[in-house]
């Protein structure tokens, strides 16, 4: 049986900007898989790729065996697709809106209007189909982009950042849709940078990072892989830089500690993992207190995708996204003095 998506030394250039570097991932049919990673690193690009809205510069990529570059229509219906940005007409209703869909599909009339009152109810929108969607709530809105990437029974469902802008209830019904529709036997990919979203629907991940895979296998493979406890501590609040580099000298020497980072974006932050022991934590306040540097505030916990990254890149995935933000800023101040 052919892979669900294959994507095979993906490469895409913006200009000068390497969006996407070396990318390659496969996908089973039936499972749920994740792409992981910071905002800049690839992953919207890739899908975009796959969807057959961008032409990749190099590489390979298929669905259900079935080329996206040459055989483009086919793909296509093939995967539904929910992009990034909620795009709905706001003078039109929910079921327009779908009704619209379907013509664009040319469902036939009878199974169009039976499909969406089957969307309709699978995704909780009786009450709000009728009202135009200018007056929904972001996720509602949601919900009615997810029915309509789904209108057609794709193979394949492809979401970029589903839940993004949503508040914790909103996104726990987006995750029990998920896990329901993988049930009834639809392959689903999705991109995401909350750590917690991969971990509670991944059977397997990718994670991606300027523009390359670093790091795949199952959650649970990878948090394995490292091995180890993790702790993050803070020395005081407000301290020079060599006082968190005499505090990983002093940390690294300690029998049980594995690996000692600096975290960049906050200068009295540091990431350890250490072997497992019920004292570690006293042990580590102890000695930094020994030498004048008491914690801040220290905390323990079993390995975590965000362990992953740091392991894989050194540094966690909210330094990447604070760094992908600064450029970012940077960007936007240079495009305003130059008006």
């Amino acid at each position: 049986m052919a892979a669900a998506v294959l994507v095979q030394n993906l490469q895409k250039r913006y200009g000068d900007v390497e969006a996407v570097k070396d990318i390659s991932f496969q996908v089973e049919p039936g499972e749920i898989f994740g792409l992981l990673g910071p905002n800049g690193a690839g992953k919207t690009t890739t899908i975009r790729c796959l969807c057959t809205l961008t032409a990749p510069d190099a590489g390979k990529v298929e669905v259900s065996g079935i080329s996206a570059l040459d055989h483009p229509r086919a793909v296509r219906r093939r995967i539904g697709y929910v992009a990034q940005e909620v795009a709905l007409d706001k003078v039109l209703t929910g079921r327009e809106l779908l009704a619209l869909q379907a013509d664009l599909y040319h469902l036939p009339s009878t199974f169009a209007k039976e499909r969406i009152n089957q969307m309709i109810a699978l995704l909780g929108l009786e009450e709000y189909v009728d009202k135009k969607t200018g007056g929904y709530s972001g996720g509602m809105r949601r919900r009615l982009d997810m029915a309509a990437g789904l209108l057609h029974q794709p193979e394949v469902l492809v979401l970029d950042e589903p839940t993004v802008g949503l508040d914790i209830e909103s996104r726990f019904v987006v995750w029990e849709f998920l896990r329901q529709l993988q049930k009834a036997g639809t392959t689903v990919l999705l991109s995401s940078h909350y750590l917690e979203e991969i971990d509670a629907l991944a059977d397997r991940v990718a994670i991606i990072d300027r523009g390359q895979v670093i790091a795949e296998g199952t959650p649970s493979q990878l948090k394995d892989q490292i091995g180890g406890d993790r702790i993050t501590l803070r020395i005081r609040e407000f301290s020079p830089p060599e006082e968190a580099q005499k505090a990983k000298d002093l940390l690294q020497a300690l029998p049980f500690v594995q690996e000692v980072i600096i975290n960049n974006a906050q200068g009295n932050s540091l990431n350890l993992v250490v072997q497992p022991r019920s004292d570690a934590l006293l042990t580590i306040q102890q000695s930094l207190q020994n030498i004048g540097l008491p914690t801040f505030g220290i905390a323990q916990s079993r390995p975590s995708l965000d362990d992953v990254y740091l392991a894989a890149t050194g540094k966690t995935l909210m330094d990447a996204e604070l760094a992908a933000a600064g450029k970012r800023d940077v960007k936007a101040e240079r495009k305003q003095s130059m008006r």
